[in-house]
C-alpha cells in the first residue's frame, strides 16, 4: 500500500494535476504506512527481554530519524528543483535527467520515497520472525473486531491503560502542532526564509536521532514513566519560550535593532524540542508495551495509533481559532502549552507497570 501510493504521487503533473488522483494515490499509502507502524510496533516485546525494551525502541527510533535525515539530504541535493532556476539546493541539475520544467525532480519523491521503502524492508522481511506467528482460524475478522468491541467498552475499567490512551493523544496532538506550526511561526513572525527553515527541521532530526537513542537507554534504567513525565515538561517550557521570541525580543525584552539573537535561540529551541521529541515518541511506545494485554498487543498499537490521530485536528484548528482571535502568531500558539499540561496532568493515573500492577 505504502510503495504503490507513494508511486502513485509521480503522476501529479504540473498543467495536468488531477487533485483527487492525488489525495487517493496520498490515502493509499498513508493506509500502508499506519498499518505497517501498528504491525512493527507490535513486534516490540518480542525483539529482547522487557528491561532491555526501552534501550531498543529507542535505538529503533534513532535509525528511523537517521534514515529521514538521508532520505530529505539526499532528496534535497539530488532531486529537488527549484521552481525558478531548475536547479537542486546545491546547485546541480536533477539527477538521471529528469526535465526541471515538467517539476520531474520534484515529483521523484514519490518514487524515491517508495523504493527507499521496498529496499529498506528487505532486511525485516528476510529475518525479522513473529514467535506468536500461526495460520489464521476460521472467522477471525469476526473473532478480532468482536474482541475489539469487549476493549473498547471495558477500557473504563482499565484506568491506566484509559489515562495513558488519552494523554499520548493529548501531548502526541501537542508534539504534531510544534512540528507543523514551528516553521510557519519562524516564517511568520520571525521572516525566515525556506532555507532557514529546512535547517531548523534538520536540526530537529540530529537530535531527534541522538536524544531517541540516548532516551532508550535511560528509558531501560529507570522505566519509561520518569522519561515520559521529564518530557511533556520540557515540550511545555519550550513551547513557552517560542511564544516569547520575535525578530525584536525574547523574553519580550527589547533587543538592539539587527540583533541575531532571535535566531540563534529559535535554533537552540529547535535542538531541545528535537531532543524531546524523539526521547518522548521513543518511551511512549515503551510505556504502551506495559500498559497493554500482551495476548492483544497488536489490537493495543492500532488503539494507540487510533488516539493518535482521531483527535489531530484539535491543535490546528484551536491554534487556528485563537490567532485568528487575537490577531498575533504568538498567542496562537497558546493551545499547545494545554495540551501538553492536559497529557502531563492524566500521567498521574497511569500506573509505570499497567493495571496489572495494582
Amino acid at each position: 500500500f505504502y510503495f504503490f501510493g507513494a508511486l502513485g504521487l509521480w503522476l501529479a503533473v504540473p498543467g495536468d494535476f488531477n487533485l483527487f488522483q492525488t489525495l487517493l494515490f496520498f490515502a493509499i499509502g498513508i493506509i500502508g504506512m499506519e498499518f505497517t507502524i501498528i504491525f512493527t510496533n507490535s513486534l516490540l516485546p518480542d525483539l529482547g527481554p522487557p528491561e532491555q525494551l526501552g534501550r531498543i525502541s529507542g535505538t529503533g527510533w534513532a535509525f528511523g530519524y537517521v534514515g529521514g535525515l538521508v532520505a530529505l539530504v539526499s532528496m534535497l541535493a539530488f532531486f529537488a528543483d527549484n521552481p525558478e532556476t531548475g536547479k537542486t539546493v546545491i546547485g546541480l541539475d536533477p539527477a538521471f535527467g529528469l526535465d526541471p520544467a515538467a517539476r520531474e525532480g520534484t515529483r521523484f519523491v514519490g518514487p524515491f520515497t517508495a523504493i527507499w521503502f521496498a529496499v529498506f524492508m528487505i532486511p525485516f522481511i528476510l529475518w525479522v520472525r513473529d514467535p506468536r506467528q500461526k495460520p489464521a482460524p476460521k472467522g477471525a475478522v469476526k473473532k478480532a473486531l468482536t474482541g475489539l468491541g469487549q476493549t473498547l467498552r471495558r477500557l473504563p475499567q482499565s484506568p491506566s491503560l484509559f489515562s495513558y490512551l488519552i494523554s499520548s493523544m493529548l501531548y502526541r496532538d501537542g508534539i504534531n502542532g510544534v512540528f507543523v506550526f514551528g516553521g510557519i511561526y519562524a516564517a511568520g513572525v520571525l521572516g525566515w526564509s525556506v532555507i532557514e527553515v529546512g535547517v531548523f527541521g534538520i536540526i530537529a532530526l540530529i537530535m531527534g536521532a541522538l536524544f531517541a537513542w540516548l532516551g532508550g537507554k535511560i528509558d531501560s534504567a529507570i522505566g519509561p514513566k520518569p522519561v515520559i513525565v521529564w518530557s511533556v515538561v520540557g515540550m511545555t517550557l519550550s513551547t513557552m519560550f517560542i511564544i516569547s521570541v520575535t525578530d525584536t525580543t525574547i523574553f519580550w525584552v527589547d533587543l538592539p535593532e539587527g540583533s541575531n539573537l532571535p535566531t540563534i535561540a529559535f535554533y537552540c529551541n529547535a535542538a531541545v524540542v528535537g531532543a524531546l521529541v524523539g526521547t518522548l515518541q521513543s518511551s511512549s511506545r515503551t510505556m504502551m508495551v506495559r500498559q497493554a494485554n500482551p495476548e492483544r498487543m497488536t489490537e493495543a498499537f492500532g488503539l494507540y495509533a487510533l488516539s493518535g490521530k482521531a483527535t489531530a485536528f484539535i491543535a490546528p484548528l484551536s491554534i487556528g481559532y485563537v490567532t485568528q482571535a487575537t490577531g498575533s502568531q504568538q498567542w496562537g500558539i497558546v493551545p499547545l502549552i494545554f495540551l501538553f499540561l492536559s497529557g502531563l496532568i492524566l500521567l498521574a493515573w497511569v500506573k509505570p507497570e499497567g493495571d496489572d500492577s495494582a
